[in-house]
């Protein structure tokens, strides 16, 4: 069992900066791959990166989010640079043990994030 807590969301201007945390209980955290999902209003939930040995970024992300995790610290971070009113949306982590991403097995309980043009 995978408790999942994330921070730092907020309200920023378009072109701004903000860096998501998600710390994550338990000491199997590392067994763990770790994603970083969104969800607009009136959209799906949709991918917006995933880390294992590797990571994997949504095509709308690529070369402005990063993703990243502090294993010692049960932690995964998502950097979020150069953004758009298009990502405003609640962002949500995801902890699973499918090594390709396709399925996942614990959720947060989602930060709002909103910027405004």
């Amino acid at each position: 069992q995978v408790q999942l807590v994330e921070s730092g969301g907020g309200l920023v201007q378009a072109g701004g900066s903000l860096r998501l945390s998600c710390v994550g209980s338990g000491r199997t955290f590392t067994a763990y791959v770790m994603g970083w999902f969104r969800q607009a209003p009136g959209k799906e939930r949709e991918f917006v990166a995933g880390i294992n040995w590797s990571t994997k970024y949504a095509d709308s992300v690529k070369g402005r989010f990063t993703i990243s995790r502090d294993n010692a610290k049960n932690t995964v971070y998502l950097q979020m640079n150069s953004l758009k009113a298009d990502d405003t949306a609640v962002y949500y982590c995801a902890a699973g043990v499918s090594p390709t991403m396709m399925s996942w097995n614990y959720w947060g309980q989602g930060t709002q994030v909103t910027v405004s043009s």
